[in-house]
């Protein structure tokens, strides 16, 4: 039985999807649940998050980069082997990152000659198409209880190997028209990649050879960054809050939205997350989540009641998506 793999995804960048996923990590692992967090963006957002400039120096030193989801991947890249067993940096007792590496993204063109071949029953196709997975797999089996996987916001050809590879995808977005814009991109996509990726798992010639189910299933989709004035978004974001509920409905879900649906009464929007932006300086220099920060780490007075906010949040959105994949929190 396959651990369960979570991707948080848009075609738009700048959404916060990489905090979002630093957070619930951690809320997650507080709350007793293995988390496995895998940093599959070139652009190695998370794992400097989660790790120090001296670690960080450490795991990307040499050619071979052992210590990376690259260097998992890399003997199928050489052509000298299958995948390698994944490197795990241990973050605390309940959670572990698989760290990224800008060098993954010379891996995308074996990804993108490899999906037309599966077509044809190639077995290393299939072995290049399924890698993703396949180290996930590996590192978190008897081990984690969830894997979380952070990319970057394009619709190339590895993240079309980690959507496959995904049970489930969560869609931050931000208010505003590129967000819509990438929504608009980002649903056929999942849609064509999920079809297409069926269509090939029967053409697999390799008995031995196990492959992600491809499922793909939309958890929903939470707005981020939204500022507030008098409990209420300001007016230039409500524009652009207005429409997201029958875009998600269309582009994603690929089904008509219910009469009278927003934002408020959309069961698709799992949360809408304020800007904590005073908060995250000093998360950054204490090396921790915004909800764990201490007097001692400089959140005092007005912060301090931010703080207690912030915890509240996240426990709400990840009970949420606990209740929507099947996890258990305690």
């Amino acid at each position: 039985m396959s651990v369960p793999v979570i991707t948080f995804f848009n075609n738009k960048g700048g959404v916060g999807k990489t905090s979002m996923i630093y957070h619930l990590s951690y809320m997650f692992a507080d709350h007793g649940l293995r988390v496995l967090a895998a940093d599959l963006d070139p652009q190695c957002n998370l794992t400097a998050a989660f790790i120090d400039e001296e670690r960080l120096e450490e795991v990307l030193r040499g050619n071979q980069r052992v210590r990376t989801i690259y260097g998992a991947v890399q003997p199928l890249k050489r052509g000298t082997g299958d995948i390698a067993d994944p490197s795990l940096e241990e973050i605390n007792d309940n959670l572990r990152l698989i760290a990224g590496d800008l060098a993954l993204s010379s891996f995308e063109d074996h990804l993108a000659e490899c999906w037309p071949k599966c077509l044809a029953s190639d077995e290393r196709a299939f072995r290049v198409m399924s890698a993703f997975w396949r180290v996930l797999q590996k590192a978190a089996t008897n081990w984690a209880d969830v894997v979380l996987i952070d990319l970057g916001p394009n619709l190339g050809a590895t993240n079309r190997a980690a959507l496959i590879a995904s049970d489930f995808v969560v869609i931050p977005l931000s208010p505003d028209l590129f967000s819509l814009q990438g929504l608009e991109n980002l649903g056929p996509a999942l849609k064509t990649w999920r079809a297409d990726w069926q269509e090939r798992v029967p053409r697999n010639p390799a008995s031995d050879l196990i492959l992600p189910p491809g499922k793909i299933v939309p958890v929903g989709y939470m707005v981020l960054r939204h500022s507030i004035r008098l409990d209420r978004p300001v007016k230039a974001y409500e524009k652009w809050m207005a429409r997201i509920p029958e875009t998600y409905n269309r582009a994603v879900l690929d089904r008509p939205p219910a009469p009278d649906i927003n934002i408020d009464n959309d069961n698709d929007c799992i949360a809408k997350l304020r800007d904590y932006r005073s908060l995250m300086p000093l998360a950054q220099e204490a090396r921790k989540p915004m909800f764990f920060l201490k007097p001692a780490d400089g959140a005092m007075g007005a912060h301090i009641h931010a703080v207690q906010d912030l915890y509240k949040d996240f426990l709400r959105l990840a009970k949420i998506i606990a209740g929507r994949t099947g996890l258990k929190l305690e």
